[in-house]
């Protein structure tokens, strides 16, 4: 017997007519309760319409038992569907959803405003602004996992952990995970997102067969490499100054149980280099990165997916309190010639959350609190990334933490990491292969004397900066200079203190400007206004937020408010592969 609606709405606290978070509201329309359930920090779940025959049921429970423990905007309301019923609803529920935001977006334009899209998280590096915001914050389900296509429909605020728990339920896996678990499809696509699949596969958005956008007069239009191939191509990257990204069509592959890694000591940047590009041309390969402890030790790691348990490697995996963070794992493999293990899956793809790569390392610096295993595990839940990134916020100290990653030529990335030992002092550096994007792109690209566009090695820089502001903007200035002089380009989700002059010499301001005007996007805010760093701003804002270690403390307290440590807690992700 089916139980009765009023009954279920009780038990589970949902809005009884579209929503969650109390069963005496009642919402007159999707968008409402959607609007309303967000402020109360629980999601729109599925509408009553939709309750009906076991499978829709048991869509229906799936989808609510998620919601109960997960507290963010781009957390809370990742779904994906399996019936029929549930898939017909959510894409309803889509539609009317991309509806409304056209309907503000268009107001924005006919009133000659500019707005920002407001998506409920950030894994950037750059200041917030707060005014003009178009919610997208409820666009956050997969709604649809073809099995036969390997493809998913997939809304742009689903993380990178989610996106992988519901594509791995059918075997399946995106070939571009980025490393964070935290970081959306969206910010994937609008972004810069090059990964260690990236030497085969390029940036993520070259994953992407199309996508649903929204355009800067409202209207909603599909682009793909057939259809606007212009747009979809030049909004990759663009950091959202085309319009608002609703709707991505993913590529998927086939998914293994493990990753067989294997760590190959260097002793040299030259040595590390010579390696990555030897690596890049092994077809066997899937994943290909490498870390640089110092100018003479350091370690390539190369991945390949398998089913095959062989019972002589050990697996290891990095999720678990107790386990070790991976950069410190590799380091201690370093004396003894190449090692392989076996890495279950998703622990390799978000190999890097614990510790936020390395950079988790300096909080117990800026506190003064011994590092050692018993602090990680006693401090695990603020050491993930999403609560870090919070914090980081919060507390300002992404204004006087040096956090950039720089993509470089092989040829003169020796050089550079010369320059950076002597003028930064910052170890460990991350290494990455990227295969570039055809030209004209927003994204970093190089092109060669002879005109072909040859893989470039990006260079993770992270570390402390001088405390002092106009020192740290010097410090920067003079990094952007030193770049530019060796051919490389730095990834927008962090700091950029180019004058405008110097930023669109980088970049081809012609054909950017031509396609803003093609698709009546001149009135949002352009790719150089939302990176720029507001060297005014930054030298005088005071405050006792700004001073050690109140700044340090309030963003823990705003980081412990997110309740982000429990979308961490709650991955299913964890228990692949064991």
């Amino acid at each position: 017997m089916k139980p009765s609606w009023t009954a279920i709405a009780a038990k589970r606290q949902i809005c009884v007519q579209y929503g969650s978070h109390s069963s005496t509201f009642r919402h007159n329309t999707p968008q409402r309760c959607a609007s309303t359930c967000l402020r109360a920090q629980f999601p729109p779940v599925l509408s009553r319409s939709s309750i009906s025959g076991p499978q829709s049921w048991q869509a229906f429970f799936t989808a609510t038992s998620s919601t109960q423990n997960l507290n963010r905007p781009t957390d809370i309301s990742i779904r994906s569907f399996s019936s029929s019923s549930a898939v017909r609803n959510s894409t309803e529920q889509h539609k009317a959803t991309v509806k409304q935001i056209s309907k503000t977006v268009r107001g924005y334009f006919k009133r000659g405003e500019k707005f920002r899209i407001f998506h409920g998280s950030t894994n950037s590096t750059r200041p917030g602004i707060k005014r003009n915001l178009v919610d997208t914050s409820t666009l956050s389900n997969v709604l649809n996992v073809d099995v036969k296509k390997k493809t998913c429909l997939v809304e742009p605020n689903v993380p990178m952990d989610r996106l992988v728990e519901a594509t791995l339920k059918h075997g399946l896996v995106p070939p571009v995970v980025m490393e964070f678990p935290g970081i959306t499809v969206g910010g994937g696509y609008s972004g810069t997102s090059g990964e260690s699949s990236s030497f085969k596969h390029g940036f993520f958005d070259r994953t992407i067969n199309s996508v649903e956008m929204v355009l800067a007069d409202g209207e909603v239009t599909t682009i793909s490499p057939t259809e606007k191939p212009d747009l979809f191509n030049g909004a990759a990257g663009a950091v959202g100054t085309f319009g608002v990204t609703t709707l991505v069509e993913l590529q998927l592959q086939d998914a293994k149980k493990y990753v067989e890694t294997t760590y190959h000591p260097v002793t040299s940047m030259k040595e590390a280099i010579q390696k990555l590009q030897s690596a890049t041309t092994d077809p066997s390969l899937d994943y290909i990165d490498g870390i640089m402890y110092s100018p003479t030790s350091g370690a390539i790691i190369t991945g390949r997916l398998t089913d095959t348990h062989i019972s002589s490697l050990p697996i290891q995996t990095f999720s678990k309190p107790w386990d070790p963070w991976f950069y410190l794992h590799v380091q201690t493999h370093l004396s003894s010639g190449p090692v392989t293990e076996l890495i279950p899956l998703p622990e390799y793809l978000f190999r890097y959350d614990r510790g936020g790569f390395w950079v988790g390392a300096s909080a117990f610096k800026y506190f003064k609190f011994p590092f050692n295993r018993f602090t990680r595990w006693f401090l695990d839940d603020f050491l993930h990334t999403r609560m870090m990134y919070t914090a980081l916020h919060a507390s300002g100290q992404s204004k006087r933490y040096i956090v950039q990653d720089l993509a470089l030529p092989y040829t003169t990335a020796e050089e550079f990491v010369e320059y950076t030992d002597a003028e930064f002092g910052i170890w460990p550096l991350w290494l990455c292969p990227l295969k570039q994007n055809p030209a004209p792109t927003m994204h970093p690209h190089y092109k060669a004397p002879d005109g072909s566009l040859p893989q470039m090695l990006n260079i993770g820089l992270w570390g402390d900066g001088p405390d002092n502001p106009s020192e740290f903007i010097a410090k920067n200035r003079d990094l952007e200079q030193k770049l530019k002089e060796l051919g490389g380009m730095k990834w927008f989700y962090a700091h950029t203190y180019y004058d405008e002059k110097e930023f669109w010499g980088m970049f081809d301001k012609g054909w950017y400007e031509a396609l803003r005007k093609k698709y009546k996007a001149e009135g949002l805010t352009s790719v150089y206004e939302k990176v720029r760093v507001d060297v005014g701003k930054e030298v005088e804002e005071k405050s006792w937020r700004t001073r050690w270690p109140w700044s340090g403390f309030y963003g823990i307290w705003k980081a412990i408010q997110s309740k982000s440590y429990v979308a961490a807690r709650a991955s299913e992700w964890k228990k692949y592969g064991r």
